[in-house]
């Protein structure tokens, strides 16, 4: 599952892209990265310090249907605040993730946009 990390104002965030077979359609998640085990982080074959966490923005891109439009839920049971630079950064990945989806739908290859 491909992963993209970012730090802002000492935080962490991640996003988690991986197809959701019961929405047949491909999931881009935001989560606040928390810190690798102290057994990954010794791996030196470990690529990152941090990890995804519990998603609390979601975005499901279908990737059968170029005319159905791009879905956004909300998953958090306490108030967050989310930077704007964050959200447009997750926003840009989400972009891409549908130009990705339908370039290879127009191409007949939609298992091609991981």
């Amino acid at each position: 599952m491909p992963l993209e990390l970012r730090e802002h104002a000492g935080r962490h965030y991640a996003v988690l892209f991986h197809y959701a077979l019961p929405d047949d359609a491909w999931a881009v998640e935001l989560s606040e990265a928390v810190p690798a085990s102290a057994e990954e982080a010794e791996n030196p074959d470990a690529a990152v310090a941090h990890l995804p966490g519990a998603a609390f923005l979601t975005v499901l891109v279908p990737d059968e249907d170029p005319n159905l439009q791009p879905t956004v839920r909300v998953w958090s049971p306490d108030e967050r605040v989310l930077p704007y630079e964050v959200m447009r950064w997750f926003m840009e990945q989400v972009a891409d993730q549908v130009e990705r989806c339908r370039i290879a739908f127009e191409q007949g290859e939609p298992e091609a946009v991981e």
